[in-house]
């Protein structure tokens, strides 16, 4: 019988599992297909569904109902627990994942352990890992090969995520509230090759950037592996164009100057000419877009202080991804335009970096401090 998911040498050695394409989705395979969610912590076969109205978080709902009837569609999370969504201890690949979550999205924290690994390859607030990095309410609308934000926050990941013993998905909550969450993990149990790399997520962020330092997305990656996207959060604090800087990618040894060098931040995101920005009656405008690999969007919350404008932008490296042997480092400048030309800012800048990459990983940096976490708002 034919394999749906076919093994593929790449041209720099790693081992990858093909995804199902149109073109070959047709095809059988051997793979068996289960889901995580609340309504099925396990992914058992022939498991879902089973919670009674004595343990269902939507028991009140379903209580004329009964069993079967979306007893236990949700979760919560108290302040300071960390809930594990799911947990699965066989190999196999994540293909999607959805979920909803309420609560105060930077200080909902998700982490992923692949294996046997005690350190997290996963580790970002949960909106900035969907790329909605500006809090609840605030969602955009994502059409992305590999991220879709829906209306209004049905956050999607279709990232394949590759184990080859088992995985931990958890999420804590770091704030004072309780949290509650919809979610579904979708997966396939199948064999993994020895030498498949394994994804990772960190988020950085930075509030204020000194004047003239760069803003460093991503460092410390040792091993061999490939970048394949990033997402950047950017808050404006002064009028005018802010979006200059260009971003660099240091590989392979790269010391005072990098392999890649962009022309500068919207460029890198794959737009131009500050997304058209323009002022009509003292206000700025831009054009935001959401395609398969890249996209902008401008976030326009008035009860957000100290900027006056906040942004999000994605790149995701599905068809050029960035390779490397040894080591990767990535910064972007926070750069405007003044009447004298380039302008250094002090910008607000928060990143999720995303890569693939053969374990062991480097221990990541410790989140920022909860006060640093977070986006203040007026009262």
């Amino acid at each position: 019988m034919k394999k749906l998911l076919l093994v593929l040498i790449l041209s720099n050695g790693l081992l990858f599992a093909q995804a199902p394409s149109v073109k070959n989705l047709y095809q059988l395979s051997d793979a068996k297909t289960r889901s995580i969610s609340p309504e099925n912590f396990t992914g058992e076969k022939g498991k879902g569904g089973m919670a009674t109205l004595e343990e269902g978080s939507a028991a009140k709902a379903a209580r004329k109902l009964g069993q079967g009837w979306k007893v236990n569609p949700y979760i919560h999370i108290e302040p300071g627990e960390t809930f594990t969504l799911g947990e699965i201890n066989d190999s196999g690949i994540i293909n999607h994942i959805w979920m909803t979550p309420v609560g105060d999205y930077r200080l909902m924290i998700l982490r992923f352990y692949w294996d046997d690994e005690e350190e997290a390859s996963v580790e970002v607030p949960v909106g900035d890992f969907f790329a909605a990095g500006w809090g609840i309410m605030n969602e955009p609308v994502i059409n992305s090969a590999t991220m879709a934000v829906n209306p209004r926050s049905g956050f999607n990941s279709y990232w394949q995520m590759p184990f080859r013993k088992k995985c931990r998905i958890t999420m804590e909550n770091i704030s004072d509230k309780k949290a509650t969450v919809y979610y579904q993990i979708n997966y396939s149990l199948e064999k993994v090759a020895v030498g498949t790399p394994y994804f990772h997520a960190q988020f950085r962020r930075v509030n204020k950037l000194p004047f003239k330092e760069v803003y460093t997305i991503v460092d410390g990656i040792k091993g061999k592996g490939q970048y394949v996207g990033t997402y950047l959060a950017h808050g404006a604090r002064k009028s005018g164009w802010w979006g200059e800087g260009e971003v660099k990618f240091y590989m392979d040894g790269d010391t005072d100057f990098p392999t890649i060098c962009t022309t500068g931040e919207e460029d890198y995101f794959l737009g131009s000419y500050g997304y058209n920005d323009r002022k009509i009656d003292g206000q700025m405008f831009y054009d935001s877009f959401s395609s398969l690999y890249s996209g902008f969007y401008e976030v326009k919350d008035p009860k957000i202080e100290g900027f006056i404008g906040v942004f999000g932008q994605y790149r995701w490296h599905v068809l050029d991804p960035v390779r490397f042997d040894q080591d990767m480092r990535i910064t972007v400048q926070s750069l405007g335009w003044g009447p004298d030309g380039y302008l250094p800012l002090e910008d607000d800048l928060s990143s999720v970096a995303y890569w693939y990459q053969i374990e062991p990983h480097q221990p990541f940096p410790d989140l920022p401090s909860k006060e640093n976490l977070i986006i203040k708002k007026k009262n």
